[in-house]
């Protein structure tokens, strides 16, 4: 991802929909490009709201969903059924397998076809669930955990958090801007109010806030700094 490659979460019914909610969560908490994570449900945007019969069982429209976004090497594909079968899904790890992406399958059985397409296999083994055969229980608890860590351990890595900030966020309403105001004011130990002060100088980006107070810079300087280090706010305080 660094070189410019994306993650694509891929299922179908329950595990679509979960695949879609955490990429959607990716933008407002890291400040991502929406294209940078995707969530990929069978059906289509229809079946996040009702479940379209059959979606699952094309398997052909799971390869040629990863052939219509042009996966490639630089890409990783998160294939998740529950059951480890869904053709749909089978099929779109099989083709992002063949184009060159890593490829997850996420489980909760063992030995499925969707390990076996797979690079790497996660299989979460959660039991029957209460309600016998309803996956979007734990099955479905236990993916969007997996899912969670993912995304989260992926952002850590690619630089969008310090220490246990989500420096990247996007202060996009009043809730966020308070919290954005209060990590400015937790890194610098700078009074609230000046750290809002300081973040609206900054066009509300937390990183450059932060850099301005703990270097004394201006936003433009402030900016520069950040870019010359990967964009990555540990480096850019500490640097000589």
């Amino acid at each position: 991802m660094a070189d410019g490659g994306r993650l694509l979460y891929v299922g179908a019914g329950t595990s679509g929909r979960l695949a879609v909610l955490d990429a959607s969560e990716c933008p407002p908490t890291f400040g991502t490009h929406p294209d940078l994570v995707q969530g990929i449900i069978a059906g289509g945007e229809a079946a996040l709201v009702r479940s379209v019969e059959g979606a699952e069982d094309d398997a052909e429209a799971g390869a040629a969903v990863i052939r219509g976004k042009h996966v490639g090497p630089l890409d990783s594909v998160v294939g998740i059924s529950a059951s480890g079968r869904a053709p749909y899904v089978v099929a779109a790890v099989e083709q992002a397998r063949r184009l060159g992406a890593l490829t997850v399958g996420l489980a909760c059985n063992t030995g499925t076809p969707l390990a076996r397409a797979a690079d790497h296999a996660v299989e979460v083994i959660v039991g029957p669930e209460v309600v016998t055969g309803s996956t979007r229980l734990k099955a479905g608890t236990a993916q969007k955990l997996v899912l969670n860590m993912i995304s989260t351990i992926t952002m850590i890595r690619s630089g969008r958090t310090y220490g246990n900030f989500m420096v990247d966020v996007v202060p996009s309403n009043s809730k966020l801007v308070d919290r954005a105001a209060r990590i400015v004011s937790d890194i610098t130990g700078t009074q609230v109010p000046r750290a809002r002060e300081v973040l609206e100088s900054a066009g509300r980006d937390v990183k450059t806030a932060v850099v301005m107070i703990e270097r004394g810079v201006g936003a433009d300087d402030a900016r520069a700094l950040l870019a010359a280090h990967g964009n990555r706010l540990g480096p850019a305080l500490h640097s000589a």
